[in-house]
């Protein structure tokens, strides 16, 4: 993998977490999201306790939180699917400024938004201490099956490759003067999505004879392991137990 492959979400910078072992952060992160997802939707108070956990981890990591906010916006989809929720749901209903809304879809909807966004900011996260290859080597020393490592690294590979091609056809289209202002204009947007699918599979086929040609077996070689620190496995192993402890309390408590 090459190094220049620095994914948007990637903060430019260092901190305490990019020292961390890539594999240390995604185990810590799942279970943490786990935690997450296994707390009660009535335990408010826990949901206030992990968010207090990831702004501190983020102000530990240097990770600024207007950063965290804009990256946000990645779930805007689910929000909006949580805001219909009190329309259509069933059983008792309540009036809230002159809206009949239902009980169990405003519980719904608050147990999607908050277990959405606190998921959402972990992952950004560990997006924005772990540059791509060192997630797909975190990956792969977590035993992850090989084939799905692979995938993962030609994905991430030819991803600039693909958007390349769609640049250029763009510019071409726009060279010939494409202005599109009606519905028959859409016409030329699905030829460019064929021709950049046949492109992209062409492509593949090439990369993949190549790769036959020069002993490729199907899976990517495996990447050197380096030892983790010790006290790396014990920060990730403190936040998922400190999470997890949150999750248990809540179902106590609640």
């Amino acid at each position: 993998m090459s190094g220049g492959h620095i994914h948007a979400l990637y903060r430019h910078g260092h901190g305490p977490l990019d020292d961390v072992a890539p594999q240390v952060k995604l185990a810590a992160t799942l279970l943490f999201v786990l935690a997450v997802v296994a707390t009660p939707r009535e335990a408010f108070w826990a949901f206030g306790v992990h968010a207090a956990m990831l702004v501190a981890i983020a102000i530990w990591a240097r990770v600024p939180l207007g950063f965290i906010g804009k990256r946000l916006i990645i779930e805007i989809p689910f929000l909006l699917f949580a805001v219909f929720l009190p329309f259509v749901g069933r059983g008792e209903h309540v009036e809230v400024i002159g809206l009949s809304l239902s009980v169990s879809g405003l519980w719904a909807a608050w147990n999607v938004i908050a277990k959405a966004t606190l998921g959402a900011m972990a992952s950004i996260l560990l997006a924005a201490t772990t540059q791509v290859p060192d997630l797909l080597k975190g990956f792969s020393r977590l035993r992850f099956p090989r084939v799905f490592v692979a995938i993962m690294s030609f994905m991430v590979r030819y991803l600039d490759v693909v958007i390349g091609e769609l640049g250029r056809m763009r510019v071409a289209l726009q060279s010939r003067a494409y202005k599109p202002r009606r519905i028959g204009h859409a016409r030329a947007l699905a030829s460019t999505a064929g021709v950049l699918f046949v492109r992209s599979y062409e492509r593949g086929e090439r990369v993949h004879l190549a790769m036959l040609s020069r002993g490729f077996t199907g899976t990517v070689p495996e990447m050197a392991s380096a030892a983790v620190p010790s006290a790396h496995w014990a920060i990730g192993a403190g936040v998922a137990a400190l999470a997890a402890a949150v999750a248990a309390l809540g179902w106590v408590l609640r």
